[in-house]
């Protein structure tokens, strides 16, 4: 949701706070803010809006000087997007300041007894409460400040990532984490504060990841010291080197982060599979099935827990699993899972799919399941997200950094892995001839240069965009493996677009759906000839019938939809069970122009962020 930057060590603190939250503005961008310490005073600037305006306040009204900084872009949740409401926020006595990702769910009951000590409140968050909390312990107990925002933490109940610095204290930030990330960079006696790694991966490449309920004082001149936020137990810190680049995290010469995204799934559907798939071979390695391929044969189910675009490409696996492997699956809202007492035994496994690793209902349900005594799997992109810490094993996506909040390769690169555990699971267990096998492997390692291909439509997608771009309603029909890419462009249009969309099997076309159907409803219907082609040329013919106007995505050379729909765009050739992988393409294109034609903010979406750390 929020983001966070910090600084302290020997250079200006400013520019490095501004360039790190224009990089973390996917996270949250209702509002910003930034607090500099000088050694004497604190400078704060905080102003509702993107960082941009942050960047022009600050620099007209307050004093930029100081090696010792925090900031903040904001995604609301307690409080409107306002000046006053935005972070950092100081406590009564303007000597803490903090800055805050997550939310108190206790907050209130706080701020009722400490109202009755004297303490007034200015904004409406959480935050305030709990930086007049912290000062209340600090004072009343007379202890250090680290001591006092671990003392502050036990009594607070929610998520929190936090930063925070006493003008007392120049030389030292404290930091601690329970449900949304935080990184330390660390530097040449200097050390950066980040709610992921892109603030800082131009000045160092190394880095610390807190675990849930750990604290850290980062103090100059000092190692870094992690302690135990519940039991005060001491935590060493592992320094892990980034495998992340500046370029990767840059435009590139691209308009939109949303469209440079879409145009790397060539290279990144590659990068997934490098390394593990060997299809001259016949081979597929990947060590968290391989270490636990038995817990995988013999599970009664898999249970597939995710949200957004990551539950879309778990009704993907979906048909994959169950079509190749032969093991029941169940795909659940993440969401809806943690809070409805499923029935878990430990002869189940349990997938978590989730680009940022961070997801808060996806950890939710990792922790339930694991209670539980299933088996869990994490699917992400991020190395060393929560995720990847709290399940028994896993697979990373290496779709590279995804900063557009709308995901695009992290869909077709999560599909590539689950694709892969299928076949190799099929192969283990018998299910597929080795003849298919060999076949669908060889499919599967060519599918970069057929997305290369399917991006050859983009000026033609361009074209058709313009048509529709003042709609305010669109269906999206699929069916069979493209169902779930159906959902998937309605959500996509949905995100960036502000247009009303919804995705159907196309056979439930008959149970409703079809009472909207006009001469201005746009349809776009996934029409490819491997599965269920013949029924959904019939679906076609209905959607025609009342006038609709069709968008239909099709295998190359088709003649017969041709003849039917308004406008069509070509995939190349694939199985049905790999055609998730190119249909999803156009439909991207698609949202992405549409959007911009309407003057949408295409990488920053009003209401959305990037990653959900909390409810």
């Amino acid at each position: 949701m929020c983001g966070i930057v910090g600084y302290i060590g020997h250079r200006d603190a400013y520019p490095v706070i501004i360039k790190g939250l224009q990089r973390l503005e996917y996270r949250g961008y209702d509002s910003a803010g930034i607090a500099l310490f000088d050694g004497e005073q604190i400078n704060l600037s905080k102003t509702k809006g993107k960082v941009d305006d942050l960047k022009a306040r600050s620099e007209k009204e307050i004093s930029l000087a100081g090696h010792l900084g925090i900031g903040h872009t904001r995604w609301a949740t307690h409080g409107v997007p306002n000046d006053c409401n935005a972070h950092p926020h100081t406590s009564n006595s303007g000597n803490l300041v903090i800055i805050h990702n997550g939310i108190i769910e206790n907050y209130e009951a706080i701020k009722k007894e400490l109202v009755k000590r004297g303490y007034s409140f200015e904004s409406d968050t959480d935050t305030e409460v709990l930086v007049n909390l912290i000062e209340e312990v600090k004072s009343k107990e007379n202890v250090k400040l680290g001591k006092a925002v671990q003392i502050a933490l036990n009594q607070v109940v929610g998520a929190y990532a936090i930063a925070v610095f006493d003008r007392s204290k120049p030389d030292e930030i404290v930091v601690a984490k329970l449900g949304s990330p935080l990184a330390i960079g660390v530097g040449d006696d200097e050390f950066f504060i980040a709610s992921d790694a892109s603030p800082f991966i131009e000045y160092t490449n190394n880095a610390v990841y807190l675990e849930d309920e750990e604290m850290a004082v980062v103090r100059l001149g000092k190692e870094i010291k992690l302690r135990k936020i519940k039991d005060d137990s001491i935590a060493y810190p592992l320094v892990q080197e980034l495998q992340l680049n500046l370029e990767a995290i840059e435009k590139g010469g691209y308009e939109h982060f949303m469209l440079k995204e879409i145009y790397e799934q060539p290279h990144a559907i590659k990068d997934t599979f490098r390394g593990r798939l060997r299809a001259d071979q016949g081979l597929i390695r990947m060590a968290g099935i391989d270490q636990n391929l038995e817990r995988f044969l013999n599970a009664n189910r898999i249970i597939i827990v995710a949200c957004g675009t990551s539950w879309h490409a778990g009704l993907v696996a979906e048909y994959i699993f169950e079509d190749l492997a032969r093991i029941p699956v169940e795909v659940e809202y993440a969401s809806e899972f943690r809070y409805r007492n499923p029935v878990i035994s430990d002869k189940d496994v349990l997938i978590a799919i989730s680009q940022s690793g961070e997801t808060a209902d996806t950890l939710a349900a990792i922790k339930l399941a694991k209670e539980r005594g299933a088996f869990v799997f994490g699917v992400c992109n991020v190395v060393g997200s929560s995720i990847a810490r709290e399940t028994h094993a896993g697979a990373y996506t290496h779709a590279g950094p995804e900063i557009g909040v709308a995901s695009t390769k992290a869909f077709t690169t999560q599909i590539t892995v689950l694709t892969l555990m299928a076949l190799k699971l099929a192969k283990a267990s018998g299910t597929l001839s080795e003849s298919r096998l060999h076949e669908m492997l060889s499919e599967l390692e060519g599918i970069p240069a057929k997305v290369e291909k399917a991006l050859e439509s983009n000026a033609l997608i361009e074209i058709i965009s313009d048509v529709y771009k003042d709609s305010t309603n669109c269906l999206y029909l699929g069916r069979g493996y493209n169902f779930p890419v159906a959902l998937e462009g309605a959500l996509k249009l949905k995100e960036i677009s502000y247009i009303h969309a919804e995705g159907y099997p196309a056979a439930e076309m008959k149970h409703g759906p079809i009472a909207l159907i006009d001469e201005q409803m746009p349809v776009i219907v996934i029409a490819t000839r491997r599965g269920h082609y013949e029924k959904v040329v019939s679906n076609i013919q209905e959607i025609k019938s009342r006038k609709g106007k069709i968008i239909a995505i099709v295998t190359e050379g088709d003649e017969q939809v041709r003849d039917l729909a308004d406008h069509v765009i070509e995939v190349p050739e694939s199985s049905e069970s790999l055609s998730p992988l190119l249909t999803t393409i156009p439909l991207q294109l698609l949202s992405y122009h549409i959007a911009v034609m309407r003057g949408c903010n295409v990488d920053q979406p009003r209401n959305l962020a990037k990653s959900v750390t909390v409810e």
